[in-house]
């Protein structure tokens, strides 16, 4: 390992590790929610000048460029770009061990910047380097991308790695490292060979243990059993050689024969949560012998409030941007302007419907958005189920189209025979309901998106939502939620003020509620939204303005930052 002293950006607390971190559309090194949150976590801990470094991979075709052809079938393309455009690289090479290969790692950086001044530097690691086998050269090319082994390698890179990279860079007061999901787990296996060097010890002793632990955090941010990643221990110790920590079998495996990394993050680190209060006690039930915080997900304000309400908040409530609490004050924005603002979003994201999919949408028509990875548990296709009864409630109680986007993981079958169905639905209803779908669904086209809706949808299955975070930026937008009351919904809603809640009427041993969620969505938007639309303006009005100033306020990486701060890293 070389080290380069003197070129850590400051003295850092916190090092804080995801496999993909979302910051911008032409930086693809992000697949979604998981990403994006980790971009609006940094940007916040900027703002608040935490003593923050963040460490992820850097895929150089990206997750994958998504087209759909005229019946929906998605075709992935690799969405390469050049580093170089956007990173600066550094000096240090560090190498991990990989099937008794030495691979070399090197870094490049970006420096997240805040909107007080703060800076976090963002290390992206590369082992696209001349000299490593091709099959090395290969493992930073896509993100989730490839069989197990691939997925075990980039972990191991990602955590072994990106401590050992720190270290070379000069980062040598970190206090904690904060995994975001179980992805950089690996990390605590070279927190303990620090531990074991240090103290000269041959064997892993509760002394270590307790040291690795006091220095780590883990948010998970998954509630279904099949999301946590698991490696057979036969392959882990072919790929990856002995380690000491292979024989803890309590501390990381699942099932004797598994190495489960949640479990590995879950029994090293001192603090853990999940990211709402309903999915911290899913996750407390799932992992009882652990004690599960809850810190609800927020977004970063200044980065999805777009350009018309960041023109209205800067007139009514200046300093929004440094303090998001501030924006329970949008209460006192006149009706009239927050109109204004939002027609203007609107009109931008029919322009671009028009542009994209040469489809015309009409503005004065009720607009419902759906933005969402396409996977089964979303159910894109609940407000699909009753054709007939969707065409009824267009006839009677007014008129509403609606647009949708989302990619589909390339291995996700039914996810992508989901994406499928919409655009069937599409064709059957034609001009009596609009249906479009935005391909791409990234970044920019978020931004474009999300304000310029009129309700917000979200569809999930109980209990699959740990968080969600779109209904977050369509609130800071004025756009309220009409959603499943799951994860930060559950926190968010207050009927008929911030928006609406889907209450389908469970029946005892049913898992599948997707007949009575469709009904009661149903029921909601012909007796409740549209006419509210159509019908009574000013209270529409006062809703959107709810929606900015209580969950605007609250549902922020500033505050959820904070929360961390006091939770987490100041412990």
């Amino acid at each position: 390992m070389t080290k380069q002293p003197g070129t850590a950006l400051h003295k850092t607390s916190v090092a804080y590790f995801s496999m993909e971190i979302g910051l911008q559309s032409d930086i693809p090194t992000y697949s979604g929610g998981l990403g994006i949150l980790a971009g609006d976590t940094i940007r916040a801990a900027a703002d608040l000048k935490v003593p923050m470094v963040a460490v992820t991979l850097l895929p150089r075709k990206g997750y994958f460029h998504q087209e759909l052809d005229a019946q929906g079938n998605q075709i992935e393309t690799p969405e390469s770009w050049n580093a170089a455009d956007c990173l600066k690289p550094l000096t240090p090479r560090v190498t991990v061990v990989i099937e008794k290969r030495q691979v070399k790692i090197r870094a490049w950086r970006y420096d997240a910047m805040g909107v007080t001044g703060g800076v976090v530097p963002v290390i992206y690691l590369d082992t696209d380097i001349a000299g490593n086998d091709k099959q090395d050269r290969e493992l930073t090319q896509y993100l989730y991308g490839g069989d197990s082994r691939y997925r075990l390698c980039q972990e191991y890179v990602l955590g072994v790695g990106g401590v050992r990279m720190l270290r070379a860079l000069g980062y040598d007061a970190i206090d904690r490292f904060h995994m975001n999901e179980g992805h950089a787990a690996f990390l605590v296996v070279e927190l303990l060979d620090e531990e074991l060097s240090r103290t000269g010890a041959r064997g892993i002793k509760p002394q270590h243990i307790q040291a690795v632990q006091s220095k780590c955090v883990f948010t998970t941010h998954t509630p279904v059993p099949a999301g946590h990643d698991k490696f057979g221990m036969d392959m882990v110790r072919k790929v990856l050689g002995k380690h000491k920590v292979w024989d803890l079998q309590s501390k990381c495996n699942g099932d004797g024969g598994t190495l489960n990394m949640t479990h590995l993050a879950l029994s090293f680190s001192n603090y853990v949560n999940g990211v709402s209060k309903q999915h911290g006690k899913v996750s407390q039930a799932m992992f009882s012998g652990y004690q599960i915080d809850a810190i609800t997900n927020g977004v970063h304000a200044a980065t999805w409030v777009a350009q018309p309400f960041q023109k209205l908040l800067d007139r009514y409530i200046p300093g929004w941007r440094e303090d998001n609490a501030s924006l329970r004050y949008g209460l006192n924005i006149p009706a009239d302007a927050v109109w204004d603002a939002h027609m203007k979003c609107k009109n931008k994201l029919i322009a671009y419907v028009a542009k994209t999919l040469k489809v015309k949408l009409d503005p004065r028509v009720f607009t419902i958005g759906f933005g969402r990875r396409a996977t089964a548990y979303k159910r894109a296709d609940l407000l699909l189920r009753d054709i007939e009864r969707l065409t009824k409630i267009a006839s009677t109680a007014g008129a509403f189209q609606i647009i949708y986007a989302g990619k589909a993981h390339p291995q996700d079958f039914p996810g992508k025979a989901l994406i499928k169905k919409v655009f069937e639905a599409g064709q059957a209803l034609g001009k009596k309901i609009r249906i479009v779908y935005l391909p791409n669904y990234d970044i920019d086209v978020a931004k474009i998106m999300i304000p310029g809706v009129d309700v917000w949808l979200n569809t999930p299955q109980l209990p699959h939502e740990a968080s969600g975070t779109s209904g977050m930026k369509a609130a800071l937008n004025g756009v309220p939620s009409l959603s499943i009351l799951d994860g930060w919904w559950i926190e968010g809603c207050v009927e008929n003020l911030t928006g609406w809640a889907i209450e389908g009427k469970a029946r005892k041993g049913v898992k599948d509620t997707s007949a009575q969620d469709a009904e009661a969505l149903y029921d909601k938007l012909q007796n409740v939204v549209l006419p509210m639309f159509y019908g009574d303006r000013d209270q529409y009005v006062n809703i959107m303005l709810a929606a900015l100033a209580l969950n605007g306020s609250f549902f922020n990486t500033q505050r959820m930052v904070q929360e961390y701060l006091l939770k987490a890293y100041l412990r």
